[in-house]
């Protein structure tokens, strides 16, 4: 393989730090990087990218990032600490929560089952859960992956949840009695638990467990092979540990939390590398149809014909250099997380990091650096 072409693939590279915690308190970043893929083509892009982020390490407890181009992944690396308190490097294999991240996951299920034809998504959702409370209205499932279906999100500290639920319409509970915000179809409002909702009508429409059906159907065909429910009760490989930012500003410890509540709309654990080969099955047909991967990426409307910025499970526009991008963040407790996909350019990146409420992250400055 010629050189300029040499794919640095499944070798680990590590610069280890000297200094006990130098991530969270030198100006100059020398804590912990492993790469695994850096393909020389792209090496002035990466050794710019790799500045990027030095510059921001005081900011994370532990980084990851992957960039895929044309169907390739050409650079994964792990900057910092998955694990502070026992000196674990993030590795590109290290995985994190991945919050919100879920519903285009979810929505990769849906859209199979879809064109499979065991699911109408404009019926109303009690046709696959009966047990849901009748309302004023009807929802669909489209308004509902669409955050057009009037259900709420989360209220007080339900995003701390530490209870087990064994079942996806156990997690109903917690928000099916409550009446709808708005009438479905006439207001945007962003719902997780619209999401929950979604997970049960699925295993309603082909009578087989949720969390099964997205390793058999979507994490395994896509060889997603660090993507599964971030289950506490599983000894999970190379899971890294949670962080916040405390009073004093300094990384600490996150709390406890159980997210068996909500798999569909923020439950998983994953890679940057991982995050990229999702992203690369929607870039173009294959994975689903044509008309259904056009579904899943155009902005639904409101009533009054206003455009959501939504479609089915992503969010849809241009960035500020007019770039068209479909993508998703994510928040959870000891994680954040960006996947964007650039269509025109064939180009995708996903980065994520073990801490709750992240800075953001430069993607705008790293897809620069690697655009056709």
């Amino acid at each position: 393989m010629r050189a300029t072409k040499l794919a640095v693939l499944n070798i680990w590279i590590v610069a280890l730090s000297t200094s006990a915690l130098s991530a969270q308190h030198s100006a100059v970043y020398d804590g912990p990087r492993y790469v695994e893929s850096a393909d020389l083509t792209y090496g002035h892009a990466i050794e710019k990218a790799r500045a990027i982020l030095h510059a921001r390490m005081d900011d994370f407890p532990g980084l990851s990032v992957a960039v895929g181009v044309n169907g390739r992944i050409v650079w994964a690396e792990g900057f910092g600490w998955a694990d502070i308190e026992q000196r674990v490097p993030v590795r590109p294999s290290s995985k994190f929560r991945v919050g919100s991240v879920a519903k285009p996951m979810t929505t990769a299920l849906l859209a199979l089952i879809y064109e499979d034809g065991d699911i109408d998504l404009d019926a109303p959702v009690r046709r696959y859960v009966p047990s849901f409370p009748e309302k004023q209205y009807p929802i669909t499932t489209r308004q509902l992956a669409g955050h057009i279906g009037g259900i709420r999100h989360y209220q007080g500290d339900e995003f701390l949840s530490s209870r087990y639920y064994e079942t996806v319409v156990e997690g109903l509970a917690i928000f099916q009695d409550d009446p709808l915000l708005s009438e479905p179809g006439t207001q945007y409002s962003y719902s997780s638990y619209g999401f929950n909702l979604i997970s049960t009508i699925i295993e309603g429409a082909t009578g087989k467990d949720y969390l099964t059906q997205m390793e058999e159907r979507v994490f395994e065909p896509l060889g997603m092979r660090n993507t599964s429910a971030d289950q506490n009760r599983f000894v999970v490989i190379d899971r890294v540990r949670p962080y916040v930012v405390d009073e004093q500003g300094r990384f600490a410890n996150a709390p406890y939390v159980d997210n068996s509540y909500k798999w569909a709309g923020g439950g998983f654990v994953s890679t940057p590398e991982d995050l990229v080969r999702f992203g690369f099955a929607h870039m173009e047909p294959g994975f689903v149809e044509a008309s259904t991967l056009a579904m899943l990426q155009t902005s639904q409307m409101t009533r009054d014909r206003n455009e959501t910025g939504y479609g089915v499970g992503w969010r849809v526009g241009v960035d500020e250099q007019g770039r068209r991008v479909v993508g998703h963040g994510g928040g959870s407790v000891g994680g954040t997380t960006t996947l964007a996909l650039y269509p025109d350019h064939g180009l995708v990146i996903a980065m994520v990091t073990n801490l709750s409420d992240g800075p953001e992250f430069p993607t705008a400055e790293i897809v620069e650096l690697f655009q056709n």
